[in-house]
């Protein structure tokens, strides 16, 4: 079965998808070279938001209050292309209502929320080494669930991606534990895995404007909601915040995280797991810990170590060994 657009293949399975429908198994792209390409570019916008939010939470900003603007704002760009993209689609997308829910809920609002309050209580490596466990998580689902049993050579690409974390990371120089922030970082990694899967899942029909701008909205929503009830801390800090050795306006890095690390991230991204599919999506965004340690050099002057470089090569080489075990199995 392919999408409307012809450049999705979807993996055969012992049942065929019903018409419209993205099937459940493993997609394969036609073209994997644009489906890399999109999937890092949309991990490098998203690695933007470490640098660009941290001059907000040191300039005594609430995580809540953070991740409150840039969901808002992401929602209020995409809005009306999302609504341009749906013309004639309607009926696939409240087909998929359930989906978009489903994704604004956790894939948007709880992945980043559950990242935030992990921060507080963990290193952000040990935080970021957790939420990254989705990979991990999604290999095992599409075995449990739906009997795609790993081969050796994506067991393999899975150890050298969890090995490369733990260096990218340095999660061994001094990392502190705590079982609350351990309990977060899980959460955050679960939403990582259904931000995948139910982009995964969504009708072809349904154009990635549309889920990113309605996963937005909702969301947002949920977080406004949220703050009105009191459950979400919704601290204002300084107008001025630092940035990359200047202080800045606090509107500038919040312009950032919400039109770069938000509204053209989720939308490329969306396009990158419908190239690619869940599995081999999620492995290639493991690089936005590479990407934020670029980042995080260029604008805070923080510079990459050797064991960073070298823990870098062993992700991109896992990634490989991912990819080329996809390619194969949908070549069969």
């Amino acid at each position: 079965m392919t999408a409307q657009s012809g450049e999705l293949t979807v993996v055969a399975t012992t049942q065929e998808p019903a018409p419209g429908r993205a099937s459940s198994g493993v997609r394969v792209g036609s073209r994997p070279v644009l489906g890399l390409v999109v999937a890092l570019v949309s991990a490098a916008a998203f690695a933007t938001s470490g640098a660009f939010g941290k001059s907000l939470l040191v300039g005594g900003w609430s995580p809540g209050l953070v991740v409150t603007l840039r969901i808002t704002l992401a929602a209020l760009v995409l809005l009306v292309p999302a609504l341009w993209s749906l013309r004639g689609r309607w009926p696939a997308l409240r087909r998929n209502a359930w989906v978009v829910v489903g994704y604004g809920l956790t894939g948007v609002a709880g992945c980043q929320l559950a990242y935030f309050n992990a921060v507080t209580h963990l290193s952000v490596g040990v935080a970021l080494l957790l939420e990254y466990l989705a990979p991990v998580l999604i290999v095992g689902w599409l075995w449990a669930r739906h009997g795609h049993a790993p081969r050796r050579l994506t067991l393999a690409g899975v150890a050298l991606a969890v090995v490369g974390l733990l260096l990218v990371l340095d999660v061994v120089g001094g990392a502190s534990v705590s079982l609350v922030g351990v309990l977060w970082g899980l959460a955050a990694a679960v939403c990582l895995v259904l931000y995948f899967l139910l982009a995964d899942h969504v009708d072809d029909d349904v154009p990635p404007l549309a889920l990113a701008g309605g996963g937005l909205v909702v969301g947002a929503a949920s977080l406004w909601l949220s703050a009105v009830a009191g459950v979400l801390d919704m601290t204002r800090g300084d107008a001025q915040v630092p940035l990359g050795g200047a202080i800045v306006p606090w509107w500038v890095p919040v312009l950032v995280i919400a039109l770069v690390a938000a509204a053209f991230a989720y939308v490329t991204g969306i396009a990158a797991v419908r190239m690619l599919g869940a599995k081999v999506a999620s492995f290639v965004a493991l690089t936005e810990v590479l990407f934020a340690v670029v980042f995080a050099w260029l604008v805070l002057a923080e510079l990459p170590t050797a064991v960073q470089l070298v823990g870098g090569a062993l992700i991109v080489a896992g990634l490989v060994a991912v990819r080329a075990d996809d390619v194969t199995e949908g070549a069969r």
